[in-house]
């Protein structure tokens, strides 16, 4: 599809996706939404894609929602405010477990919806001057529905209630100490910070190995203990038989250096 809120790009084993809408902060509609959720599809079916780097242009990462959507969506019915929350629920859904990591790059503030795109990222890589973090939907009388599902399972039930609830906005280190950033570093380290972490993955890991962690991490929480034992000896056995662990198996062995 022609996208006119992002842009995608694919070089070099790994596809980014940029938010492009510098004018308003790059702000959420849902325009943006469903031309996210084919840039990832696409990065998730593409074989040559590896990593997959979410950024923003301007000065914000993402503001949260466009105000002239919300203006618009104050005329909805149940059924249409349903419809459009699925559809946001299946983005964030669709980045958390697809089977490639994904690098989210915060270089300004990632604010309400804005905070929940970082939040279902693998990594966060932050600006210490410039990024700002927050689920400040409780100031405007809404809450951050869909994105706790995934905020819990990050940070935990006590700093997710301490987060939603006060709505306060963190620097980058206080996101990091939060569990919400991953990686901070100055703003003129920050691509330096994203090309080493990129590289890392692309050449130090088996991107089978990584599809497969992801795939564990994001169904055990919903197991219970007997289920989630047996599910992990499947996939003990199930990453045994890929191709991949045989090649860095007999590397190993062979004590040679493989570079995935």
């Amino acid at each position: 599809m022609d996208f006119t809120r992002i842009s995608y790009a694919s070089v070099g084993r790994r596809a980014t996706v940029t938010l492009r809408r510098p004018e308003k902060r790059n702000a959420l509609d849902d325009v943006m939404v469903q031309e996210l959720t084919a840039a990832f599809t696409a990065a998730a079916r593409d074989p040559a894609v590896k990593v997959i780097i979410l950024a923003g242009e301007g000065p914000a990462f993402c503001a949260g929602a466009d105000l002239e959507y919300l203006q618009r969506i104050t005329s909805y019915d149940l059924e249409a405010h349903r419809a459009d929350s699925r559809r946001l629920a299946a983005l964030y859904r669709l980045i958390y477990e697809l089977r490639k990591p994904v690098v989210a790059v915060v270089h300004g503030p990632a604010l309400a919806g804005g905070c929940g795109l970082a939040s279902v990222c693998d990594f966060v890589v932050a600006s210490r001057e410039h990024a700002r973090f927050g689920y400040t939907e409780v100031h405007i009388g809404f809450i951050p529905a869909v994105v706790m599902v995934f905020l819990i399972k990050r940070v935990g039930e006590g700093r997710a209630r301490d987060l939603v609830l006060r709505g306060a906005v963190l620097d980058a280190e206080e996101a990091k100490g939060a569990g919400l950033a991953s990686i901070v570093v100055p703003q003129n380290s920050l691509a330096g910070a994203v090309e080493e972490l990129v590289s890392e993955l692309l050449t130090e890991n088996s991107a089978a190995s990584m599809g497969l962690c992801k795939d564990m991490l994001s169904k055990l929480q919903g197991m219970n203990f007997l289920d989630a034992i047996d599910f992990a000896a499947n996939m003990n056995a199930a990453a045994r038989m890929t191709p991949e662990c045989k090649q860095g198996i007999e590397a190993f062995l062979a004590k040679t250096k493989i570079t995935w």
